[in-house]
């Protein structure tokens, strides 16, 4: 392996070249295969006229295909934006025009939408778009010709390389912007702590148009695994591709997990690691059904903005412990604090905060969007989370993000001690807790909750929580619902606490 300091994205393919890079169903694409590829599409793509500094973007599923584009432009130091196939055309037309693309690769059909024609009517209103790729089969790389002589001119470690979607919950999203070398880097590193390594193989679910499912992949190339690809996460399926490619590692949400790792019948012994996010509160009794399996299952933490999988809990860790996200940063140059939202003073252990980041895995920049760059960063360089957590030594446990968070009667409360004092009842089986403003009253908590028995009612639940908690945490309101409202992106589900509290709003009548 390269030196880490100057660590490209191919070098990450070195060795094992008759390794499989990618298993997708019954095509098998090899590491040399998909280096060679990546040469060739680069070759292909300066004689397209792109160069050092343009923008291509890739529509595309997941497949070998993706990553030979992904590789051909750190070859050529072209920057990659990627879309999420979920987009409808109103959506890839923002992201075209914020990053400026020349270039758009697109599948010539996938899931019965004709993807080639979607593209020639986006380029007819976009000035910048100047080419459009069609993909036959995503699944393979693109069997372009050897061409005589050298790239004419190559990128370098320090180019922009690839952005990701922020979740984009105020408008349109931004693009994240992270240069080549840090994204090399970061691949190596969780590889390391993950403990991947050559003849390992790894779950691949996610897709790669995500932050989560793109480090996924690449950690797994880094430490000379296989990554199995599931192009639609089903449990069963997922399940069984465990035993049949005797798959060692599995990334994803607990919402993925739990129903995957209920399935019978199944020879879980090759399952070293999970490393999860907890998108819908099932992170707990995940990681207690890993640990009846003999699966050491761990909490992670990323965003589009640090990367996925910037933080681990120790294997040996309590069951407990390593059920919550954060963990300790993988990368040893990655440094966290926790400050007071108020006042801006560095927090002690255990107390409550808004996270701030400091490290090589920070965004470059939000792509042609400074002011956002700048209001995203501290005046002493750290990136500003938005995330409520706390620290704890080298490490932090990640609580909500700062707009779930609740300010009850002046205290700086995590909604998720309500959720859990709830879900200690007998009759619950999942809360979400979210905090309103009520005019003269100040902030209120108003708890949703399912039932896997009798209701036993508004008073009871609230008496529940009144034995443990302190008198201003218990909720204002507490009410049964069937099932959490719940979107699903490039990660997995994810409850939408938005829409709780416009249920809460109509609930005690507040306007919006």
């Amino acid at each position: 392996m390269t030196e880490l300091a100057r660590l490209r994205l191919l070098d990450l393919l070195d060795g094992h070249d008759d390794a499989p890079a990618l298993i997708d169903g019954p095509v098998c694409t090899s590491r040399s295969q998909l280096k060679t590829a990546a040469h060739r599409a680069a070759g292909h793509l300066q004689q397209q006229g792109l160069q050092r500094g343009d923008t291509l973007a890739l529509w595309l599923p997941n497949g070998a295909a993706w990553l030979q584009w992904l590789l051909a432009c750190a070859e050529l130091g072209v920057l990659v934006v990627p879309i999420s196939t979920r987009y409808k055309s109103a959506e890839v037309e923002h992201v075209l025009n914020v990053s400026r693309a020349r270039l758009l690769v697109v599948p010539r059909s996938f899931l019965d939408q004709d993807y080639s024609a979607l593209a020639t009517e986006l380029q007819r209103s976009i000035e910048t778009l100047e080419h459009i790729l069609i993909v036959d089969d995503p699944m393979r790389v693109v069997p372009y010709p050897e061409r005589a002589g050298d790239l004419q001119a190559r990128g370098t470690r320090e180019d922009l390389l690839c952005c990701f979607s922020t979740s984009g919950t105020t408008g349109f999203p931004k693009l994240a912007a992270h240069g080549h070398h840090s994204i090399a880097r970061h691949a190596w590193q969780v590889s390391q702590a993950f403990g991947i390594r050559p003849g390992d193989a790894m779950l691949c679910a996610l897709p790669l148009y995500g932050v989560f499912g793109f480090m996924t992949v690449l950690c797994t190339l880094a430490g000379g695994g296989a990554c199995v690809m599931q192009p639609v996460f089903d449990a069963a399926q997922a399940a069984q591709l465990v035993a049949q490619h005797r798959i060692t590692h599995a990334v994803g949400s607990d919402s993925m997990f739990m129903p995957m790792l209920e399935q019978p019948g199944i020879d879980w012994s090759s399952l070293r690691h999970i490393i999860l996010a907890d998108f819908v509160g099932l992170a707990a009794a995940v990681t207690q059904r890993g640990h009846e399996l003999g699966v050491a299952c761990s909490g992670t933490y990323g965003s589009s903005e640090l990367y996925a999988l910037m933080s681990l809990h120790p294997w040996g860790a309590a069951v407990s412990q390593r059920a919550l996200a954060g963990g300790v940063p993988l990368d040893p140059d990655i440094h966290v604090r926790v400050m007071d939202p108020q006042d801006g003073h560095e927090l002690a252990d255990g107390e409550p905060g808004e996270l701030q980041v400091r490290g090589p895995n920070q965004l470059a920049c939000y792509l042609n969007n400074p002011d956002a760059t700048a209001q995203a960063f501290t005046a002493d360089g750290w990136f500003r989370t938005g995330d409520l957590a706390t620290r704890h030594g080298d490490g932090f446990t990640y609580l909500a993000r700062m707009g779930d968070s609740l300010r009850l009667r002046g205290y700086l409360v995590n909604p998720s001690e309500i959720e859990n004092e709830l879900m200690r009842h007998p009759a619950v089986s999942g809360a979400q807790v979210v905090g309103l403003k009520i005019p003269g009253q100040g902030d209120v908590a108003v708890a949703y909750v399912t039932l896997h028995a009798t209701d036993p009612g508004e008073p009871a639940l609230q008496d529940h929580c009144k034995a443990q908690l302190a008198n201003y945490k218990i909720p204002h309101r507490v009410v049964v619902v069937d099932d959490f409202p719940i979107v699903n992106g490039p990660n997995g589900g994810k409850i939408q606490k938005r829409v709780l509290r416009e249920w809460a709003r109509e609930l005690l009548g507040v306007s919006s």
